[in-house]
């Protein structure tokens, strides 16, 4: 099976797989939809950035999304001057870098240390010469996003065509298809009923057809309905099961880190389900049976 394999600035290897744990790619440092940091960044202060990159790494994250997409700010510099303080603070965490801007891109792949995620291409032609020469240049993988100048269909496999099309034309400049991670792109499930089941059939063709990793941004299926992070949680462990491999989310929600570690323990992907009860496991009160290595007495346990 396809393993995309990802190094962070110190070296330390990640490996995004159908066998191997989860990966969750942290979300937070994204300017998109959170005004106070955008300003922040435009007025140089990375005070925030600083703290959730911390944060999103000591909460579970495996790789980090750094995005500096600011209208009307210099976001090559911006996301530059980002990803270098997040190898900095965060040195064994690979990244994921993370903009729609060709020229964001490249400046991210020329500071960047080690072997990160580039995020993204899409199924346009123009797109797919602009950036497949990138991933092959600085040898990274991709991740390719399932739309096209036609839009996002609602038709699975149109978007699954998307993914083959990308797949075939990245191995037309000697990319493999294992550095291809497919984003099936994930709908609002309250405003398209079959959003999830289109995503499931999706990730199963991806597995056996292309096989080739996927993402998504896995909030999109939540938007805009109560109790959010209850439809992430399930969304995620199905999808899990369905072949999904990784996802851009807040390891910071605990519903959604405890519905991946599940599906971990589940997909036989947590050996002797070891991180799970490393986690989980109750740490006995000081000055208790447990504590001091003893059974409790009879009456104790009566």
């Amino acid at each position: 099976m396809s393993e995309t394999v990802v190094t962070s600035a110190s070296g330390k290897e990640w490996v995004i797989g159908f066998d191997r744990p989860f990966t969750i790619i942290g979300e937070r440092i994204n300017p998109t939809g959170r005004k106070i940091l955008a300003e922040e960044m435009k007025a140089g202060d990375f005070s925030r950035i600083e703290r959730d990159a911390l944060a999103q790494v000591q909460a579970g994250a495996h790789m980090l999304d750094v995005n500096a997409g600011i209208p009307l700010a210099d976001e090559p510099g911006l996301l530059a001057k980002a990803i270098e303080m997040v190898q900095a603070l965060c040195p064994d965490t690979p990244i994921s870098i993370d903009s729609s801007i060709h020229e964001a891109l490249e400046r991210g792949l020329e500071v960047c240390k080690g072997r990160p995620l580039l995020n993204s291409v899409t199924g346009e032609d123009d797109r797919l010469e602009a950036v497949l020469p990138l991933v092959k240049k600085y040898d990274v993988p991709v991740v390719a996003i399932s739309n096209d100048e036609t839009g996002i269909s609602e038709d699975p496999d149109v978007r699954f065509a998307v993914a083959k099309k990308i797949v075939e034309r990245a191995q037309d400049h000697g990319i493999k298809p294992a550095d291809i991670v497919v984003d099936p792109l994930v709908m609002p499930i309250g405003a398209m009923g079959t959003a999830g089941r289109q995503v499931f059939e999706i990730l199963h063709k991806l597995r056996k057809e292309l096989k080739c990793n996927s993402t998504c941004g896995a909030s999109n299926v939540s938007f805009g309905l109560p109790n959010r992070h209850g439809i992430n949680a399930h969304f995620l462990a199905m999808a899990s099961s369905h072949g999904m491999t990784s996802a851009i989310m807040n390891p910071l929600h605990e519903p959604e880190l405890q519905a991946i570690m599940a599906a971990d323990v589940l997909n036989s992907n947590d050996p002797d389900c070891l991180k799970w009860i490393q986690k989980f496991r109750e740490v006995p009160a000081e000055g208790s049976a447990a504590a001091r290595g003893r059974r409790p007495s009879r009456r104790q346990r009566s």
